[in-house]
């Protein structure tokens, strides 16, 4: 029995409470529970000052020294004016333990996911995110993992196959595609050989909020080493034409602060099948945790299953298509 885990599961109000005024804050008694599936996250709201955030770490995923090199990543950045949400350092500390919890707490920042056919939004996500590679690309995170074939697919399919998750009449097609697959993706990276820069890890519109003319860049929680591409291609959206424009938008603006190298181009879709098959190991991992099943019901059912599979199959037929262009 794993006593951080099953309290992690069992976090309730007293015990949020409890350890945000551990932090030497006073709580006034609202909580209301955010989105979030990896970690716990509270807007809490404090006496004598405006509401903080207080995310609670999922044990056994992130090493203190880990979460703590993401935390000083985002203070480096919000130095440089750069519009992260980083963590409030209280009594000299970002990360905080009240008995079995490991918690931090942020500024509340209000805002709307962006809209990505805006193409001045667009560029100012570009300027942004090119900023926030400047600084990554300085020197390399020590404690969190690189985003490569191994850490997002092959170590994703082992853990599927092991664990009796891919039914039995799919184990041996899944095993087929998702060999071939990750052959051909490492024989791609081999030849576009990337530089590899400290990353947002999950750039993504869920995790921009846009407020007064502006975004705030939140949730680094997934932060680590990979490719600059990494964090752009998750904002390009529609038919190859519609991709290739907004590429072109995020692009031209982004080497106004930062190189881009334009090999990185042939990664976008197998950086997009990695995610896929991560995604689907995510789900499996968390599945004794009891908010996921609620959450993800339609998870680990064989209609589930026999999508992912031809998910995988499409993106082998992507795979071998040209990259996008950018012009």
């Amino acid at each position: 029995m794993d006593d951080r885990r099953d309290s992690f599961f069992a976090l309730g109000p007293e015990q949020v409470i409890k350890a945000v005024e551990s932090t030497g804050l006073l709580c006034d008694g609202f909580q209301l529970a955010l989105n979030s599936y990896e970690n716990r996250v509270y807007q809490i709201g404090i006496e004598n000052g405006p509401s903080v955030v207080a995310k609670f770490y999922r044990p056994n995923r992130w090493s203190d020294a880990a979460i703590i090199e993401e935390h000083d990543f985002t203070l480096e950045l919000a130095d440089l004016d750069i519009p992260v949400i980083a963590p409030l350092i209280l009594a000299g500390e970002t990360l905080h333990h009240d008995s079995v919890f490991r918690l931090a707490l942020y500024p509340c920042r209000p805002g709307r996911a962006p809209d990505l056919e805006d193409r001045q939004q667009l560029q100012q996500l570009g300027r942004y995110m090119a900023r926030i590679h400047a600084l990554g690309a300085e020197h390399d995170f020590i404690h969190r993992p690189e985003l490569n074939v191994d850490t997002f697919g092959d170590d994703s399919c082992s853990f599927l196959l092991g664990h009796d998750f891919i039914p039995r009449e799919l184990e041996s097609a899944y095993s087929d595609v998702a060999e071939e697959l990750l052959d051909m993706i490492e024989q791609i990276f081999d030849e576009a050989s990337p530089q590899k820069i400290r990353l947002h890890g999950d750039g993504h519109p869920g995790n921009i909020l846009w407020h007064d003319g502006g975004p705030f860049i939140v949730d680094f929680d997934d932060a680590r080493t990979g490719p600059a591409i990494q964090d752009l291609w998750m904002f390009l959206s529609g038919d190859r034409e519609q991709q290739t424009s907004l590429l072109n938008t995020i692009l031209n603006a982004y080497t106004q602060f930062h190189h881009f190298d334009r090999r990185e181009l042939i990664l976008i879709e197998p950086l997009r099948a990695l995610r896929i098959m991560h995604h689907a190991a995510w789900l499996a991992q968390r599945w004794e945790d009891p908010a996921f099943k609620v959450a993800f019901p339609w998870f680990n059912s064989h209609h589930y299953w026999q999508d992912h599979l031809q998910s995988l199959k499409e993106q082998l037929s992507a795979i071998q298509q040209p990259p996008l262009h950018w012009l």
